[in-house]
């Protein structure tokens, strides 16, 4: 009677046991050195990319065509492009950010010159900091590049974005987590503190505090807490759900720290955290001051970016379709990169302006 009772017991708890597998199929592929068991398991339906939507039509420059300097007033970013790259562009910057509510989301269409828009001075940092990670920042981006569809996806704010999180309550013992023991997107939905990617990813210079153990044995300067280990393992986990990958696809497991045994991926991973660092540092933070209450997050910083905002899940964002191949105008600086004079407008709370999320 026994053992019949633990067979219905056993026939019980296997599906709740199963419940925990995911039973979808996968595709494996090797990502690392032979006999390393250095293999990528994916869900083989979540590696199917999102649709880019095609340019808005095909681009004809005239040869001897005016400038949209030339032609349109207040023209601050994109004014060494002809009239016709323009409008081009125009078009597909409303079909990334603003589909629903066209050029009226940036522009007064009684007077498009006039800068009364908070989303018009936006829209200028946003430009001049695609041009510059397609030219400046090509040792992550490549020549695939990036454009407003990446981040955006036809939303007026990207759907994947961060803010600094609110400190706790530092005068309690029970009721401070320390930052830890909240499972979150932002930590993998582990225990790891969660405040690593606003560690991190912040500014420019944060990523070289990024260390699993110190660069060497006796006591120094260069001295790795625990509670800097566990904020790296936060951050690691933050990339490999945001890629769909485990760790192998940058790392030998048997040697973490090695960069000789590392694979290639390792180093466009290395160039596109300090590319973050440096997105937000350069061209988000800046906009404070621009943003409106409704647009920041409880510490009142804007929303800024991370790995999550352009992957959403893939190693290669968008399956790695070529974004900025069709729109020259976004491949290259056309101006001076200094994002804080391509902001210097007054900001104006759009109240009345309702977000495409």
């Amino acid at each position: 009677m026994g053992k019949i009772k633990l067979h219905h017991i056993a026939l019980l708890a296997a599906p709740l046991a199963l419940t925990a597998c995911e039973l979808a199929p996968k595709t494996t592929e090797q990502d690392g050195f032979r006999g390393t068991g250095m293999n990528a398991v994916y869900v083989t339906d979540s590696r199917v990319p999102g649709d880019v939507p095609p340019p808005p039509y095909e681009l004809v420059v005239a040869e001897d065509g005016p400038l949209a300097s030339e032609v349109y007033e207040n023209v601050q970013v994109l004014g060494n492009l002809s009239a016709d790259e323009f409008n081009y562009l125009m078009a597909a910057i409303t079909e990334w950010v603003a589909p629903e509510q066209g050029c009226n989301y940036c522009h007064n269409p009684a007077n498009m010159a006039s800068d009364e828009l908070y989303t018009k001075g936006v829209a200028r940092s946003m430009l001049l900091m695609t041009q510059d990670v397609n030219q400046n920042w090509q040792s992550h981006v490549a020549q695939t590049g990036v454009t407003c569809w990446t981040c955006h996806r036809g939303n007026n704010i990207p759907q994947e974005v961060w803010t600094l999180p609110e400190p706790e309550n530092a005068g309690s013992i029970a009721n401070n987590r320390r930052g830890q023991n909240t499972p979150i997107a932002a930590n993998g939905y582990s225990s790891l503190p969660y405040g690593a990617v606003a560690r991190y990813l912040l500014d420019g210079s944060s990523a070289e505090g990024i260390r699993v153990a110190s660069t060497g044995m006796h006591p120094g300067d260069n001295a790795t807490t625990t509670m800097e280990t566990e904020a790296t393992y936060s951050l690691m986990m933050h990339m490999s759900q945001s890629l769909g990958v485990n760790c192998t696809f940058c790392h030998n497991t048997q040697a973490f720290s090695s960069w000789s045994n590392s694979t290639p991926q390792r180093t466009t991973a290395w160039h596109g955290i300090r590319m973050a660092g440096n997105i937000n540092e350069t061209y988000i933070t800046p906009l404070t001051d621009v943003f409106p209450a409704n647009r920041l997050g409880p510490m009142g910083d804007p929303y800024k970016v991370n790995c999550t905002t352009c992957h959403q899940g893939l190693n290669l964002p968008m399956g790695g379709a070529r974004m900025v191949a069709d729109y020259p105008g976004l491949q290259r600086l056309l101006i001076s990169n200094d994002a804080s004079d391509a902001v210097e407008v007054e900001a104006v709370p759009a109240t009345e302006m309702t977000d495409t999320n």
